[in-house]
């Protein structure tokens, strides 16, 4: 299944999740109330999310001057993906990562930390750029947004079931005598559980996409599934100072985690994604 298919699938899927809790709840009017709350939440994230990620990791702007290398490399990949070149900041961190960030390919940023200009050579580093600039060309931060805001509403929708337990239950199933307050209490444990793993899939298919689409800007393969076999080995050895609700825009997931986990993980597994780049 292509990972664009996939990732409409996911979205589908939901929609689907929030027009049956809305329903079973409040429902049109409780749907809704749930969609303008998680919308207005998730807003403010999209237009400014740049300004914040950059500042929670202190990054720092660089102009051709402080670091040429870089910026020839940004040029190069932007020009093959056919979008501006975005605005390149660096992460004073030792620990090797890179993240896109923005809500268009014209208003991107694209940063990296001291750690992976240290550990990866030029086509490495090109594979780990054309990586972020395909996050930035296949608007993965719109499509982010849109899952987060979906997602949001469930967990709405899922504090309103909590709510209506405890103080005796309301909603469409409930005046037609339908509803109870065990059904309301599995609604409000379940729904947010299927909305946290379609939400996590999501994430997995837009990396994959993002590997296939920067294998493509680069040219080949080889440099960025070299820099994620090193960037696997080397990101558990030296920790990020990163904030779980940003793991997601990393190139590799900054905590560690067992087979289980990655139900629950916004990245596959760095073998599976170096795996695919190469076609074993």
């Amino acid at each position: 299944m292509g990972n664009a298919f996939k990732t409409a699938i996911l979205l589908g899927l939901l929609t689907a999740l929030i027009l049956f809790i809305g329903g079973y709840l409040g429902g049109q009017q409780g749907m809704l109330i749930a969609l303008i709350f998680a919308g207005v939440m998730n807003f403010g994230s999209y237009w400014f999310s740049d300004k914040i990620v950059l500042a929670m990791y202190r990054a720092k702007e660089v102009q051709e001057a402080d670091a040429p290398g870089l910026h020839s490399i940004v040029t190069r990949i932007a020009a093959r993906a056919n979008a501006p070149k975005p605005k390149i900041y660096i992460i004073p961190q030792d620990a090797p990562n890179a993240f896109a960030t923005g809500r268009n390919p014209h208003h991107a940023a694209v940063a990296v930390t001291h750690g992976i200009m240290k550990l990866l050579d030029e086509e490495e580093l090109e594979g780990v750029i054309a990586h972020e600039m395909a996050h930035v060309k296949n608007r993965d931060i719109l499509i982010g947004s849109i899952a987060a805001t979906m997602a949001g509403a469930i967990m709405f929708l899922a504090n309103m079931a909590r709510f209506a337990a405890i103080f005796g239950g309301y909603g469409e199933r409930d005046r037609e005598g339908g509803g109870n307050v065990f059904s309301l209490l599995l609604t409000a444990i379940v729904a947010p559980i299927a909305a946290m793993l379609i939400q996590m899939a999501i994430s997995r298919s837009r990396e994959y996409q993002a590997d296939a689409t920067g294998a493509q800007f680069a040219g080949n393969p080889n440099g960025l599934a070299r820099a994620l076999e090193k960037l696997g080995k080397y990101s558990g050895r030296i920790p990020l100072d990163a904030n779980p609700a940003t793991s997601h825009m990393l190139i590799v997931r900054p905590f560690s985690g067992g087979t289980f986990l990655n139900l629950f993980s916004t990245h596959p597994p760095v073998e599976e994604r170096i795996r695919r780049l190469l076609g074993r």
